[in-house]
């Protein structure tokens, strides 16, 4: 499989993190998946082939999704790959634009919504 479908995706709820990583590999995606930010920022600087893209929720315990985007846009290398904000938070779109993020998705998840929203991260035509 090519890098190219590699992503990151960052949710502390494990129904839903292992329900989307389910769906996400079905439809051709390599997914790595971490409960909070402190172990997406591990596993981002373990030298293994970033992803793509990063699915991240806002609301986490250890390191949540504000802390999460701090630390990754202060790592150069990091800090070029598109987020996409996976959140039920009622400001999600303001939030994502704070943030910096590509799009956003609101919970409870679309899978059509997030493929687009995939997409829109990775410069895909909508």
């Amino acid at each position: 499989m090519t890098d190219k479908k590699r992503l990151l995706f960052v949710e502390d709820d494990v129904d839903i993190r292992e329900t989307l990583t389910e769906i996400l590999r079905e439809e051709g995606w390599q997914v790595q998946s971490a409960g909070h930010g402190k172990e997406a920022l591990a596993l981002l600087r373990a030298g293994q082939p970033l992803p793509k893209v990063i699915l991240l929720d806002l609301m986490m315990p250890v390191m949540n999704g504000w802390q999460f985007r701090a630390e990754q846009l202060a790592d150069p290398d990091l800090g070029r790959l598109p987020v996409v904000i996976v959140s039920a938070a009622g400001n999600i779109e303001q939030t994502a634009a704070q943030l910096g993020a590509t799009a956003f998705v609101r919970k409870p998840v679309v899978m059509d919504a997030l493929l687009r929203a995939v997409g829109k991260a990775l410069g895909a035509p909508m």
